[in-house]
């Protein structure tokens, strides 16, 4: 793992792994490998990359082979964060053969889904750093179920995380704004709910509505489908006042416009909603 990315504790990772293979092995288990391997038979085995991409999902992959049969060894060649290329190696396995082959697609599921977050949030990060100090960021367009590991994900390649849950800060919508009755009144009425310590972020369409949020103090604004001269204007009467985070259609070929702005963050749904996979397989030594 790479050495500035905190893993994910097991007691957060297991019972998402366990709810996967609760998922595969159905009522009666994998009843293809157990009529066909012998219960003493052994594998060894690799899984490796079959295309250049971000590792992520390592231990989410390890823990479901442990759970099937803890004596299947595993071993980490490359673990999350890491760069690889056709062939190398992430993990090495040997064991009861039956455990294997039980859990590899379950391994393989969460291992290559979280490489694509990875993979596409690194993608995003490296286009934007030439361009200012913006900081590519995920949403809450998660998987049910998979939000852990896709946050995880995201810091693996490089990106870093907006709210985990609806409880972690007080983000204000258009809808939000529609039903309070406007950006001041929102921001009013949460201000004076909201703990001492919780941030309260408006999305803004315009500049005008930015003047509103600005002028009750908002912690942070959501400049949501702002083109770039729009940003970099909404950035100078922000002036330091507000965190700015732009968000909207952000690709790797809008989003070196973006960051150039001088926005702080740059948020994007589709590193975590539809990301595609990492290719890679478990094939025997």
């Amino acid at each position: 793992m790479r050495d500035d990315l905190l893993p994910l504790p097991r007691l957060l990772v297991e019972p998402i792994v366990r709810a996967a293979l609760l998922e595969d092995l159905g009522r009666a288990g994998d009843i293809t490998t157990d009529a066909i391997v012998p219960a003493s038979a052994r594998l060894e085995g690799v899984i490796a990359a079959r295309q250049h991409g971000v590792v992520s999902g390592v231990d989410a992959a390890a823990i479901a082979f442990a759970l099937i049969d803890p004596a299947v060894a595993v071993a980490v060649e490359r673990g999350d964060g890491v760069l690889v290329a056709p062939g190398d190696v992430v993990l090495r396995l040997s064991g009861p053969a039956r455990a294997i082959l039980t859990a590899e697609r379950v391994a393989l599921n969460l291992l290559c889904r979280m490489s694509g977050v990875a993979t596409a949030t690194h993608g995003l990060v490296e286009a934007a750093r030439p361009h200012g100090k913006a900081s590519i960021v995920c949403t809450r367009k998660t998987t049910p179920g998979l939000r852990a590991l896709e946050k995880h994900a995201v810091r693996a390649g490089g990106g870093s995380n907006h709210r985990f849950g609806l409880d972690d800060a007080v983000l204000i919508k258009d809808n939000h704004v529609a039903v309070a009755g406007g950006i001041v009144p929102a921001i009013t009425r949460a201000r004076a709910r909201a703990g001492h310590l919780v941030k309260i972020e408006v999305e803004v369409d315009t500049l005008d509505q930015l003047e509103e949020a600005l002028s009750v103090g908002a912690d942070a604004v959501l400049l949501d489908n702002m083109s770039p001269e729009q940003l970099a204007r909404a950035v100078a009467m922000i002036a330091g006042r507000a965190l700015a985070e732009a968000s909207g259609r952000i690709t790797r070929e809008t989003v070196g416009a973006v960051a150039a702005s001088g926005v702080d963050l740059i948020s994007c749904g589709w590193i975590t909603h539809s990301a595609p996979i990492v290719d890679l397989g478990l094939d025997a030594a």
